[in-house]
């Protein structure tokens, strides 16, 4: 690693978190930690470039002052609409006559030939997870590394992003004065930070809940094997609060986040009163009123969810299903989504061995701040020196975006032409 520092972006459609932890003798010696308003940005889109320029040079600049430490090269996540999923398969021949031993050559020509034939001029694949090799008759083979065999088939499992959008984000944060190292997508980052062996046995389904876009990931023993995005989160309650109220957004989410409560009202006292305000003025809003307008959109949230993840697998074949977002925090928000799923739900939490111990000592992760950074502690645990490689590199993220952009026009061009 050319640097003694890892720099990590959560940009969302609410918010911008950022990370930046120092590195000495491959371990973490300090972590800084800022998170400002996003602009710009809206359910994994680009609206507004210059807004997205403005908040992540606020953002760097804010870290930067904080550690100390010129931040030239980051890493960021991606998700939203544009996500874009497909299985890729790919033969090779390896003997003519007879068979031979599979060597990681082998193994990493195949995977490079599926990924060729699942390019697409107008996506860029972030990660490609291999899901399982065939040798002659013999398939669902986890590492063929070693055996013997005349061809190899590979099913690769590929997520990929919008060109246009990978396109705009590097501009912004060029413009910002970094530059893109890594592309992560969101969930799969969550789940290097929250993950421990005990999640990675079996079916787990992690359900990433944001401002404006849920990601639900399965997890089969530790592997990805299916990833679906919605075009919901907290968002929608903070505005269907806003339009029944009449109050500006932004006072609808101080009071979503300060005195919501989800699921039964009886416990409300009707007399007890939020007092905002609005106008110069005071004006008092029942407490009681808001859990009513909250809790049918909450509801409708969490059938949406289990829709989505029936569609998936059968919610009673699920080990494991954890939440994370910090939506969940609302009170009964969480009551509520395990009632309507019929199976134990867990809040994720930091597991990661790296920075566990940062987690009990530092401020901004105490309670349930963490959730805020999450997904930038997941992507710096991915890449601390330390970290063991793996023979089989189960995810593969984008290396130098830019490069990989311009590499995917001379790769089609060379396989198809």
């Amino acid at each position: 690693m050319l640097n003694n520092y890892i720099c990590a972006l959560d940009i969302s459609s609410s918010k911008i978190a950022s990370v930046v932890v120092e590195i000495k003798k491959k371990r973490i010696a300090n972590i800084f930690f800022e998170t400002v308003p996003s602009k710009g940005i809206k359910r994994g889109r680009v609206v507004n470039s210059i807004d997205l320029v403005s908040s992540v040079g606020y953002a760097l600049k804010n870290l930067k002052r904080k550690s100390g430490i010129n931040i030239k090269f980051i890493h960021t996540d991606t998700s939203g609409l544009d996500i874009v999923t497909k299985h890729s398969r790919a033969i090779i021949p390896l003997a003519e006559r007879g068979n031979k031993v599979i060597t990681l050559a082998d193994i990493q020509q195949v995977n490079e030939q599926a990924r060729i034939l699942g390019s697409n001029l107008d996506e860029e694949i972030i990660h490609q997870i291999a899901h399982n090799y065939a040798i002659d008759a013999n398939s669902n083979i986890l590492n063929p590394l070693g055996l013997y065999s005349h061809r190899l088939e590979v099913d690769l499992y590929l997520i990929c992003g919008k060109l246009s959008f990978i396109q705009s984000l590097i501009r912004a944060v060029n413009q910002a004065g970094s530059e893109i190292k890594d592309l992560f997508l969101s969930g799969l980052a969550t789940s290097c930070a929250v993950f421990n062996e005990e999640l990675k046995e079996g079916l787990t389904l992690l359900c990433d809940i944001g401002s404006d876009i849920t990601e639900l990931l399965l997890f089969k023993d530790g592997i990805l094997r299916d990833v679906k995005i919605l075009s919901l989160g907290g968002e929608d309650l903070t505005v269907h609060l806003s339009e029944k109220l009449k109050i500006p957004f932004d006072l609808a989410e101080d009071i979503k986040r300060s005195h919501a409560s989800i699921g039964d009202d009886n416990q409300i006292d009707k007399d007890k009163e939020i007092l905002v305000k609005q106008n110069n003025l005071y004006k008092p809003i029942s407490q009681k009123l808001v859990s009513q307008i909250l809790t049918p959109k909450a509801k409708l949230i969490c059938q949406n969810i289990k829709d989505a993840v029936e569609k998936m697998k059968p919610i009673d074949e699920v080990n494991n299903f954890v939440t994370t977002g910090r939506t969940v925090l609302l009170e009964g928000f969480l009551e509520m989504l395990e009632n309507n799923l019929g199976i134990s739900v867990k809040l994720g939490r930091i597991a990661n061995p790296h920075i566990i111990s940062w987690a009990n000592r530092d401020d901004a992760l105490s309670g349930q701040k963490y959730l805020t950074y999450i997904t930038c502690l997941g992507i710096i645990c991915q890449l601390l020196p330390d970290e063991q490689p793996q023979l089989l590199p189960t995810y593969q993220p984008t290396r130098n975006p830019i490069l990989k952009t311009i590499n995917k026009f001379k790769e089609i061009y060379e396989e198809y032409f």
